[in-house]
């Protein structure tokens, strides 16, 4: 039998599977129809109008934060060049003139207490460099820093001279002279600062605040020198006792022959009398307070212009002090006088009250003459 007779068997056909259709992505896309121009033009300007408006916003944004910045570093300027010379007008020239009012003691005392008050000027000179002042505000900062030097630099020569000036004897006449003179001298020097600050430091403050359109800011006032009296040379020797080489009288002789001086007798507020030490005196603070101090002229010799000082301390406040000038002392006789506040005691705070009567040309005692209460200002 032949292998080859037989057919070969006939294999089953499978049925053909149908296809899938081709993914998305693989399928031909249809060409979307082009715009018109017309449309095509107003997207394009819509769009350029949206960058536009974005644009100017981003602007208006930076600028805005631009002028903050620039108001708030000028309204900061502002606020320390007052800090700075209210330290000038408080802690230094009001103590500094009080103690050469009657600066009749101990010529080292006074050098050492004038000398206190010329560190805190160097401080305020020192801080009126350290500023970091807008360049709006760069001449009105160069003129404070020159301010503040020339005020710093006035006390360091009268301290300096203030030995010299209240030398006694006969063979130190002539040099006491030269130094009460130099001393009246450096008197320009805080003038000249007092017209500085005002003619230049607080208007050109103000131009830089009103060119930024910045209103409501308080600018600091300056007046070093309490009265131009004190460039009088009479007036620096009366005030020192210094002798003078010309001869003459009032301030510009050595003080008359005989006892000089006074003494401190009461202090009153209304109808309570002030006791001293550790009492604690209760006061009623009502409007229009004045203390009615009583002295004596315990001396041998008329006395003329004669300071009287009332200061009220409280801690966390701002020291009061206020001051009367009495014309013209009797010797051997009282004198009563009503010193006002001028501003309002702190209230339910124990307040330390000094009162003191300033020492006149050719005193030699002067514990008597000042008293420190405790007292307590109610409602």
């Amino acid at each position: 039998m032949s292998f080859f007779d037989d057919d070969e068997p006939t294999r089953a056909t499978r049925p053909a599977r149908p296809r899938r259709p081709a993914p998305a992505a693989a399928r031909p896309r249809r060409s979307a129809a082009a715009p018109d121009p017309q449309t095509l033009r107003n997207r394009q300007i819509a769009a350029l109008g949206a960058g536009i408006v974005v644009f100017f916003l981003l602007v208006l944004g930076v600028k805005g934060c631009l002028d903050s910045r620039k108001e708030r570093a000028l309204k900061d300027y502002n606020r320390e060049v007052t800090a700075i010379v209210s330290s000038s007008n408080e802690q230094v020239s009001e103590p500094f003139f009080e103690l050469l009012g009657g600066a009749t003691g101990d010529a080292t005392e006074l050098e050492q207490g004038i000398n206190e008050y010329r560190v805190v000027a160097d401080q305020d000179a020192q801080r009126a460099r350290s500023l970091d002042a807008p360049d709006e505000m760069a001449p009105a900062q160069q003129n404070l820093e020159l301010v503040m030097n020339l005020r710093a630099e006035a006390l360091r020569k009268i301290a300096d001279r203030i030995g010299a000036a209240k030398a006694d004897g006969e063979d130190n006449r002539q040099s006491a002279e030269n130094a009460v003179r130099q001393i009246a001298g450096q008197m320009s020097a805080f003038l000249a600062s007092d017209v500085v600050y005002s003619q230049r430091v607080a208007p050109l403050i103000k131009q830089a605040l009103d060119e930024a359109e910045i209103s409501g800011q308080s600018i600091a006032t300056s007046q070093f020198l309490p009265t131009v009296a004190w460039l009088n040379v009479d007036q620096v020797a009366g005030r020192l006792g210094a002798q003078r080489a010309g001869g003459g009288q009032g301030a510009s002789s050595a003080p008359a022959p005989g006892t000089h001086g006074h003494g401190l007798e009461s202090t009153a507020v209304g109808t309570t009398t002030l006791q001293p030490g550790g009492s604690v005196n209760r006061v009623q603070a009502g409007s229009n307070l004045a203390f009615t101090v009583k002295f004596a002229n315990q001396g041998e010799n008329d006395e003329t212009d004669v300071r009287v000082f009332v200061r009220v301390r409280s801690p966390g406040t701002k020291t009061i002090s206020v001051s009367k000038t009495i014309n013209q002392t009797k010797a051997g006789t009282s004198i009563t006088t009503v010193v006002p506040l001028t501003d309002a005691p702190p209230i339910g705070t124990p307040s330390t009250v000094e009162v003191e009567v300033r020492g006149v040309p050719g005193e030699k005692v002067l514990d008597n003459n000042k008293s420190t209460y405790t007292v307590l200002f109610t409602r």
